[in-house]
Order: structure tokens, then sequence, then C-alpha cells
């Protein structure tokens, strides 16, 4: 029954992302980012945390205002470094990413959407940017060799899949050994209603599968992982509660930034 279920909300994830990516439009319609109404994908990646700054380093369409934080804030990319981007979307992040790597870099962006990846390498090949590559792949079963990445990023993504442990146990797996994890995402602060977690639209919109920050500590810990840090950003309450004025969430989602190291 359980795998049936989680089946179902895959394929709503999916088929909503699918949406998004074929018809162009920015935001989750009532999702990660809300009842978003004429707000610009650069209107809501600037209430994410980006700097206009990033937002002109980036291929046009790459920006779908998908996101809940900015990973690259946390980052502190280095020239020459691997990076592997979870769930990457139209490829934002990995574009700024790249930037920061240099051409002795590489960014590898993972997307389980297909129509999500074919946006992302258009993407790429329109700004001719040479060291990013897409791939098609769920971040619970990662097609990323062991050892590869310096950085693992994921924005707005985790709180999607339904075995979270797994997917941190596939991105340890794929970091070398003192490699770090930065992440932004949406948590849960307080307890979700029965209602909403139940309710398979409000998964694909980044809110039911938000997990408690000692829960996600643990999955950290079990997965190897090593100075864990979950800060959530009491400033993001504010927007969800506009974001989802019917669902009441202020008080209940954050979006966090969260932090590990393989050592």
């Amino acid at each position: 029954m359980r795998d049936d279920r989680d089946a179902e909300i895959r394929e709503s994830i999916r088929s909503k992302y699918a949406e998004t990516a074929l018809a162009g439009q920015s935001g989750c319609g009532s999702g990660c980012c809300g009842s978003t109404g004429a707000r610009s994908p650069g209107d809501l990646a600037r209430m994410a945390g980006y700097s206009a700054a990033e937002l002109h380093g980036a291929p046009d369409g790459a920006n779908m205002g998908l996101g809940c934080g900015n990973p690259q804030a946390i980052a502190a990319l280095q020239p020459g470094e691997v990076v592997v981007d979870l769930g990457s979307g139209g490829g934002f992040d990995c574009f700024l990413a790249a930037r920061q790597v240099g051409e002795r870099g590489r960014v590898i962006g993972v997307d389980m959407t297909p129509e999500m990846v074919e946006k992302a390498r258009r993407n790429a090949r329109s700004a001719q940017c040479a060291n990013v590559s897409f791939r098609l792949g769920e971040i619970e079963h990662l097609p990323v060799p062991d050892g590869l990445a310096d950085v693992v990023l994921s924005n707005c993504v985790v709180n999607l899949s339904t075995d979270k442990a797994q997917v941190f146990r596939e991105a340890y797996r794929v970091l070398r050994p003192g490699g770090r994890l930065a992440v932004s995402d949406i948590v849960a602060i307080g307890e979700l209603p029965e209602t909403v977690r139940r309710d398979i639209a409000l998964h694909a919109a980044c809110v039911a599968g938000a997990e408690q920050v000692a829960v996600l500590e643990e999955m950290m810990r079990e997965a190897g992982f090593q100075r864990i840090s979950i800060r959530p950003r009491p400033e993001s309450a504010g927007l969800l509660a506009e974001w989802f004025p019917e669902l009441n969430l202020g008080n209940v989602l954050a979006s966090a930034v969260i932090e590990a190291v393989k050592e």
C-alpha cells in the first residue's frame, strides 16, 4: 500500500514539473513558491535570496522561480570543484555553480523529469556552457559514480522525496571524503495537519513532504554525515504564510539552510 502511494506521489510530482517545463511558467503554482500571481521568476528568486548579479548570470529561461533559498550562498564553491545538483530543473543553480568552479570544474545536474532535463540541455547549448551536463535520474538513485563530487547542492527538492534517508545516503555516496552538502529546503518546524500530509497535490507543492528538523538530522547522521547543521530561516515563515494563506502554515513550515560534511 505504501509503495502504491509513493508511486502516486512520484507520478504527481513528475507530471507537475513536466507541465511547468513545457509551459515555460514560473513557480510551482500553489506550491513551493505559493500562489505566485503576477510575480516573475526574477521576483521569486530575489525572495529566495539570489542577488541581481546571480540573476543576470544564468541563461534566459534557466531561472523558473522554483527555489526556496540560495544554496550557492552557503556552498563556498571553489575553482576546479565537481558539483552535483539534485533536482536541477531548468539548470539555474547549475549555471551559477559553473561560473564559480570555472573551466577546470564540472557541474552535473540530475532531474527525474525528462522535459526538465531537455530544457536544461537547451539552456546549456544556448549559453555554450561546456562544463555543465544534465542527466535523467531520481535523487534516490543518482546516475553518478562513487566519490566524484566535492559538493552536492539541492534547492527545494529533498522535501519532494518519499525516501529522504535514501537521498542522503546517495548524496554521501557520490561525495568524496571531505566533500560537503549544501541544501536549501522546506522543513517542518511544527506539526503538519494530517489532512495536509495525505494530500498528494501538496506533496508536489513542496508542502506535505516537509520533514521535522530532528528527523532529518537523524537521517543524515545514519547516512554518515558529520558537522550537520539545519537552520530554519525565520523570515521565510511570513513568506510561506503569504504563499499558502488558506493553509495557515506560517508557523509550521520554513525554508532552511542544510549543511553537512563527509569526513
